[in-house]
């Protein structure tokens, strides 16, 4: 094969499985949002969940830059943004206010991801994307050339992958005309966050770790998509607490298996507001005199939980300009 072809078939690969763990729903293995604990129990703050309230609170790509910043700049940066959170100007940012933000930045970030792929799926650029233009953008080398990936797992790959995402194109296409808008294509890429593709989100987990194929997850297909056992030694401690969270809230009709019900139950609660969970655990961690509102001082005092970095070297990301934060 020549050097081209290989590249756009890798490239091409490489799209269609970012789009399918794009796809899974965000336990341990991203298939939920991180469950809210009681604010009161939860152990010491450590790096990854700092910067799981980085990532909450500025967005995946300004937390990275963030992470080049010294102290002082981070605390000057911050200032801005908390005046900018602070929505009615009265000196104090509510849990509410925290919540607004949050929302705001993780759409910042899905639109944001949008844009920088538009333009490789869009090739007559008139502002939509046909089914065709993103089958032959993702799909075009291996369909053109099928002979050669007869006997390569490629082949597998594409072969499942092709028909499941015409699938969830067609389900984000609301107006059926196989062409999807902006707004459409955003929900083709990010379908856990749009309602009317909630089924497509449940069922692509279903069929991600169903491995029997019998249209449930069983109590060891559940393990086996967040552990595996690489030898035959005994299971971590919090392997067998999945279990029994299997056992007791997973399997709710008890009889040893989840069907999509229970899957949806499962990876996408009905209580659970992931901006406001968040943001209630920004406000409780930095509420020195527990009035349930913050203080600018409040959150700069606490500022390594809100954007701090543990960097020692700044980079050269500095020269990118993040005022519109």
């Amino acid at each position: 094969m020549a050097r081209g072809g290989r590249l756009g078939l890798a490239l091409g690969l490489l799209l269609a499985l970012a789009l399918t763990l794009r796809a899974k729903p965000t336990v341990r293995k991203e298939r939920v949002v991180r469950p809210d604990s009681e604010l009161g129990e939860r152990p010491a703050e450590d790096n990854q969940s700092f910067q799981y309230d980085h990532e909450a609170f500025l967005g995946k790509e300004d937390s990275k830059t963030f992470d080049q910043l010294s102290p002082e700049e981070s605390k000057e940066r911050l200032g801005k943004i908390v005046d900018r959170i602070d929505s009615d100007g009265d000196g104090l940012v509510t849990t509410e206010e925290l919540k607004v933000w949050i929302k705001r930045v993780q759409k910042r970030y899905i639109y944001d991801n949008v844009a920088k792929v538009w333009k490789d799926y869009d090739r007559d650029k008139d502002e939509k994307i046909s089914w065709e233009e993103y089958k032959q953008a993702t799909y075009g080398y291996y369909l053109g050339n099928p002979a050669e990936f007869q006997d390569s797992s490629d082949h597998l790959t594409f072969k499942k992958m092709l028909p499941r995402d015409e699938r969830r194109f067609k389900a984000s296409d609301l107006d059926g005309d196989l062409t999807a808008t902006r707004e459409e294509f955003t929900a083709f890429l990010h379908p856990e966050e749009f309602e009317h593709m909630k089924e497509i989100v449940v069922l692509e987990t279903l069929e991600d770790i169903d491995k029997n194929g019998d249209g449930f997850v069983d109590q060891d297909e559940y393990i086996a998509d967040m552990f595996s056992h690489e030898d035959n030694g005994p299971e971590p401690d919090w392997v067998l607490s999945e279990r029994e969270q299997f056992n007791d809230f997973r399997d709710l009709n008890k009889d040893g298996k989840l069907d999509k019900d229970e899957i949806r139950h499962w990876i996408l609660p009905q209580d659970y507001d992931h901006a406001q969970a968040e943001a209630r655990h920004l406000v409780y961690e930095s509420d020195k005199n527990k009035d349930e509102k913050l203080t600018k001082e409040e959150i700069l005092d606490n500022w390594n939980m809100f954007v701090g970095s543990q960097a020692t070297n700044y980079g050269e990301d500095l020269t990118k300009n993040h005022d519109e934060l």
